[in-house]
């Protein structure tokens, strides 16, 4: 079951293509026809109907133009932006530092009645500690060559965010593999303060935390990569390079489907809790 965190963003580029197609063959123009009025390359006719570049405004504007479709103008444009939007480099959510990309997430966890998590990689930021959470930042902010680090504010105003797991109206339920708590994020004391918390935070009522062990027999699902389920609304994959955001119906089905699959295997309670002292045991 291929999961493809980049398919939501293309299929809303080759959505808006496909209306541009629509209105070049509706119009009776081909593809040089279009180019000349538009007065650009043929190619980039091309490349815009075969969602290989995005459109820009003006491009939108020109293309309704040609075809005699200027009350398609607003929709297309709105469509367009909405699917660039999906894909959002990080170099652009960064520009105003680590601590403004933290807080540009506070409206939608206080707007989120569900959070589901699995994490092949860190443990879940919501329940990171400050020591943790700074020394993940500070790594982003070295690895994307960042001009100024703020990465303690980030760590900070990231586990103040958190504190919606103690409101009402807040559950979490969360999934993650073992080598999450083998992977050595700091010094060991930091570590083991994050794998203390674990213990703490793992027993609070709004939060259901899972381990899939190491060992765990795979039948359906091999570790995946790491997402976030905000209700059934959207779902945030993050990349090297980007945040996939995926609001598609079927593809957040789909995510749904492998976070059930996955968290079937995990082991909670005194078994999880077992696993985690094992770590904290493991630091030495």
């Amino acid at each position: 079951m291929p999961i493809s965190p980049s398919s939501s963003a293309q299929v809303a580029r080759e959505a808006v293509a496909h209306r541009l197609r629509d209105l070049r063959v509706g119009a009776g123009l081909t593809i040089a026809e279009l180019a000349r009025r538009c007065a650009w390359h043929h190619a980039k006719t091309s490349r815009i109907e075969n969602a290989r570049t995005a459109p820009s405004t003006k491009d939108i504007r020109l293309w309704c133009r040609a075809c005699q479709a200027d009350d398609q103008v607003v929709g297309l444009i709105a469509q367009s932006l909405n699917a660039e939007s999906l894909y959002v480099e990080w170099r652009e959510r960064m520009r105003g530092g680590l601590e403004q990309l933290q807080n540009r997430s506070a409206r939608l966890f206080r707007d989120t009645r569900l959070f589901r998590v699995y994490s092949s990689t860190l443990v879940p930021g919501l329940l990171q500690t400050e020591g943790y959470a700074a020394t993940v930042l500070h790594f982003d902010a070295a690895f994307r060559e960042l001009p100024v680090d703020d990465s303690a504010a980030a760590a900070r105003t990231r586990v103040e965010r958190s504190r919606v797991l103690h409101e009402p109206g807040h559950r979490c339920v969360l999934v993650v593999e073992e080598t999450v708590l083998r992977y050595r994020i700091g010094d060991a004391d930091a570590m083991a303060a994050q794998l203390g918390y674990l213990l703490t935070a793992g027993a609070l009522p709004s939060v259901s935390f899972g381990i899939i062990p190491a060992a765990a027999h795979r039948q359906k699902q091999w570790p995946r990569e790491t997402f976030h389920v905000y209700d059934d609304t959207l779902v945030s994959v993050e990349l090297a390079s980007a945040r996939i955001r995926i609001t598609q119906p079927s593809e957040i089905t789909l995510y749904l489907k492998a976070f059930e699959e996955l968290r079937a295997m995990a082991v909670y309670g005194p078994a999880a809790r077992a696993l985690v002292v094992e770590a904290i045991e493991a630091l030495g």
